[in-house]
């Protein structure tokens, strides 16, 4: 794994031959897959015990405050459109509002971190030549 990975303390989509780019450190490690464009998405952190594998994927920090400012943009939306528009105002428009939240949070997020996790970890998994990673403790 050391041999596919470039070392690097900021986990950073960057051109590079190697498979993952990151922090490996005696048994434990941080990397990112080296794709450019989605491979930062995920993050995995985890640990190489003799017989085991834990792995954890969690959205990358920076994504995690992009998709934050993503999921403000109904809200937004909705306060100028109250603000400016206050005769034309329906409750309709919380009710709209709201479920443009939950499709961004539970389909757009929820779907696209499911494929690039499994991406991700596909990716480890050939790395590493095993079968099966178990979730972090």
């Amino acid at each position: 794994m050391k041999r596919r990975t470039e070392k690097s303390d900021y986990l950073t989509s960057e051109y590079t031959n190697k498979s993952f780019r990151g922090t490996i450190s005696e048994n434990k490690f941080k990397i990112i897959s080296s794709t450019i464009g989605k491979g930062a998405f995920c993050v995995m952190t985890g640990e190489i015990l003799a017989e085991e594998i834990y792995v954890n994927v969690e959205i990358h920090t920076v994504f995690k405050v992009l998709l934050t400012m993503m999921l403000c943009f109904p809200l937004i939306g909705f306060s100028v459109l109250v603000f400016s528009k206050v005769e034309e105002f329906s409750p309709s428009f919380i009710i709209v509002a709201f479920g443009q939240m939950l499709m961004i949070r539970y389909v757009f997020i929820a779907i696209a971190f499911k494929i690039l996790s499994k991406s991700s970890l596909v990716r480890l998994r050939d790395v590493l030549d095993i079968e099966f990673i178990k979730p972090s403790k």
